[in-house]
């Protein structure tokens, strides 16, 4: 079971990291949209609603997961540019995916959302200092401060982490 929830291993924070590695994270925060779209094109109805694990979320829930996801990050990366370590608010993401858009909007909506978040994430993330890199959020849930380096080195875990979701799935299943 642990395997089908985590493909890819957890997330594994590093004490810091190199300008090669943000730029990795970077370019997976780029070509995350693409990859997710490619994953999920083939799928039809039936297949995008089957979880990707026993008592696991749709696929469906997971490509809008991923959207409600890095919307909440890109939100969060502008307020720690432009306030001196603000509060962030965390929000229930296993209710979100319970509600009523989740269930009714096609996940193309949400494709199309990413591209155009991940554009705008990724010009900020590009323009940004070493200082800026340094900046913290305060995580009421986690009672710390975490710095910009990590969220993002996080995120781009988080989109890989969910389109190995659905390419596991794909294979457990024989999808093309």
């Amino acid at each position: 079971m642990e395997a089908l929830q985590y493909p890819i291993g957890h997330f594994q924070a590093k004490v810091d990291y190199t300008p090669e590695e943000l730029n990795g994270f970077i370019n997976d925060i780029r070509y995350l949209p693409s990859l997710l779209e490619t994953v999920i094109q083939s799928m039809d109805k039936a297949q995008l609603d089957t979880p990707y694990r026993p008592g696991g979320w749709t696929v469906t829930q997971l490509v809008h997961h991923v959207a409600d996801s890095h919307i909440n990050a890109y939100t969060r990366l502008k307020l720690t540019l432009t306030e001196d370590v603000p509060t962030i608010k965390p929000y229930e993401e296993k209710t979100w995916a319970e509600l009523p858009d989740v269930a009714t909007v096609p996940t193309n909506v949400s494709i199309t959302l990413l591209h155009a978040l991940h554009a705008r994430w990724v010009a900020c993330l590009k323009a940004m200092t070493p200082e800026q890199w340094e900046r913290t959020f305060y995580h009421p849930e986690h009672k710390k401060e975490f710095n910009l380096k990590t969220i993002i080195a996080m995120y781009a875990w988080h989109g890989l982490h969910h389109v190995a979701h659905v390419t596991a799935l794909k294979e457990r299943m024989n999808w093309e």
